[in-house]
């Protein structure tokens, strides 16, 4: 990163670029720099959610965004920074990410064609100094020491504090702060999401912002797969979009265990492109992870949507061998 950069230098407009007319103006940068998410033209922003992200960005707020699998949380954050020209950063919070990981360690290294042992900073540490959006995914996931660390940054302030270097840090300006997870940090009673846990509530407390981004209407889902997948006709991806309505319908009745997400629809819809056959391709994209109890059901609506029955059986590609 340059100094060019250290700072927003001009302002968005909202009203042009997310179709919202805020009261308060929201900085940017001018020119895009490496770390900028590469803007995705087919993507549809949700108001209420985009307000919340751009709250974080405008007035930097800690944003914590939470939902199911699939309905476009990290993309949402990063569309925004895209539009923005803002650097973003997305670090997910698996068990093996470490408190080393993100604070920095004692490392080898060379210099002058010698040998030393010298501090080298994590990646929380090199971000907090820089124009940079850091976005931790899989949040409600995160080893206990871990999160211990970022609680710190979550008061109005920031500072971190590095007791091995005697040293306390600044954050910059720029900096920001959002996380996304599946549960709203009170658990999982679905059982949908493994490894997740209740998250320490004095931590949730800091959050200045948390919002939830279910799937999106009918009408959004159409106009990204028309726009993603252009080769698929319109018929088809009615019929698509209704089938996943249909689905989380029968996961919210109980009927189902397995959401058929935006990114499944995607998935389908690829697929279809590729080998040219609808019920292949959902099999591939979501049949084959459903329970044997639950696949009549997933054939019945499918049945419905598409007035063809679900074969059984593995799925056959013509003209590959």
């Amino acid at each position: 990163m340059t100094d060019a950069i250290s700072s927003p230098d001009t302002f968005c407009d909202t009203a042009h670029t997310f179709k919202l007319p805020l009261p308060w103006p929201v900085p940017a940068f001018s020119e895009p720099e490496e770390h900028v998410p590469d803007p995705d033209p087919a993507f549809r922003f949700m108001p209420d959610v985009t307000t919340a992200i751009l709250m974080g960005f405008a007035h930097n707020r800690r944003v914590y965004l939470h939902g199911p699998h699939g309905s476009g949380k990290s993309s949402h954050i990063e569309q925004v920074a895209a539009r923005l020209n803002w650097p973003c950063i997305r670090i997910n919070l698996d068990g093996h990410i470490t408190r080393a990981d993100l604070i920095g360690r004692d490392m080898v290294v060379i210099r002058d064609g010698k040998q030393v042992t010298e501090f080298v900073p994590g990646i929380l540490v090199w971000a907090l100094e820089r124009p940079v959006a850091i976005v931790f995914d899989e949040y409600d996931a995160g080893r206990p020491d871990v999160m211990f660390v970022i609680q710190r940054l979550l008061e109005s302030q920031g500072r971190l504090t590095l007791l091995d270097q005697n040293r306390v840090i600044t954050p910059h300006p720029a900096f920001r702060l959002f996380a996304t997870a599946n549960t709203a940090g009170q658990g999982d009673a679905t059982g949908l999401y493994a490894g997740t846990q209740a998250l320490n509530q004095a931590q949730m407390d800091r959050w200045h912002v948390v919002t939830e981004l279910g799937y999106m209407p009918a009408d959004r889902e159409r106009e990204i797969l028309q726009s993603r997948l252009p080769s698929l006709d319109a018929e088809t991806i009615e019929r698509m979009v209704t089938f996943a309505g249909l689905t989380r319908q029968a996961f919210t009745q109980g009927d189902l265990s397995s959401l058929l997400s935006l990114r499944t629809l995607v998935s389908w819809g690829e697929n279809i492109g590729l080998i040219k056959d609808t019920q292949d391709a959902l099999r591939l994209a979501f049949v084959n992870r459903c329970d044997e109890t639950e696949r009549p059901l997933v054939a019945e609506l499918y049945q419905r949507c598409f007035d063809a029955e679900l074969l059984r059986g593995a799925p056959h590609v013509t003209g590959i061998y």
